[in-house]
């Protein structure tokens, strides 16, 4: 089965139940199986600033389903838990992007795969290689480490593993 990378990413409370109940949804389809979880990274908002941080995290999943149906897949459950989409880059109850799916490059008016803007986004790259750092990234032809080491000094430092509040 196809081996993909999908990552998660909320800024609306309660953050940390978002990520929980979405790969909840994801362990429940029959063709979707989720293989590992990264740790959570919290990470200051790109693009629009005026909004609270976001929780984020990258999964490992192999699936039979093809590109444009994990899409679907993964939109369903963006509604389900509530995700409106008003400001560009705004704040979310849950945003789900098909990171990589196997290596392929797709290029489709619903899709792009690879991300288009993962190897600039710190929020990616660090679950993602915890994950698989060795991973070569199609399009860019890069080991997941290598993009991080491209990655401006300043994102790394807007980016931390998450620590619940007791």
């Amino acid at each position: 089965m196809p081996v993909v990378f999908i990552a998660l990413g909320t800024n609306l409370e309660p953050r940390a139940a978002h990520l929980e109940k979405a790969l909840e949804l994801f362990r429940s389809f029959p063709d979707v199986e989720v293989k590992r979880v990264s740790s959570i990274y919290e990470s200051k908002p790109v693009g629009y600033l005026d909004q609270p941080d976001f929780l984020n995290l990258v999964f490992e999943a192999e699936t039979d389903l093809l590109p444009v149906d994990l899409l679907d897949r993964c939109q369903s459950i963006e509604e389900e838990l509530g995700r409106v989409r008003t400001i560009r880059f705004g704040p979310r109850t849950l945003d789900v992007d098909i990171v990589l799916y196997r290596a392929e490059i797709i290029e489709e008016e619903r899709l792009i795969v690879p991300h288009p803007r993962m190897q600039e986004r710190a929020f990616v790259l660090l679950p993602l290689q915890e994950l698989n750092p060795e991973l070569i990234v199609p399009k860019w032809n890069k080991t997941v480490n290598e993009l991080v080491a491209e990655l401006p000094a300043n994102d790394l430092e807007e980016i931390w593993k998450y620590a619940p509040e007791s």
